[in-house]
């Protein structure tokens, strides 16, 4: 993966997904609106895959990186 798409998706796993599911919790609670721990516990696993596949691939990049 090249540094463009890792940066993004690390923005995303950093910074998009915890937002999301904050804010639909508090919308979920304050709003009455459906399935509230259902979804955000959804965005925090996706969130927590993305976040390992991210740290997979900086370690095998760094990894690589080092043996040169």
């Amino acid at each position: 993966m090249n540094n463009k798409v890792y940066d993004i998706l690390k923005w995303i796993a950093m910074i998009v997904l915890p937002a999301t599911a904050t804010l639909y919790m508090g919308l979920a609670s304050l709003w009455g609106l459906p399935y509230g721990e259902e979804i955000s516990g959804t965005i925090t696993l996706v969130d927590t895959f993305l976040g390992s596949v991210l740290m997979i691939s900086t370690h095998q990049y760094k990894k690589r990186v080092d043996t040169k």
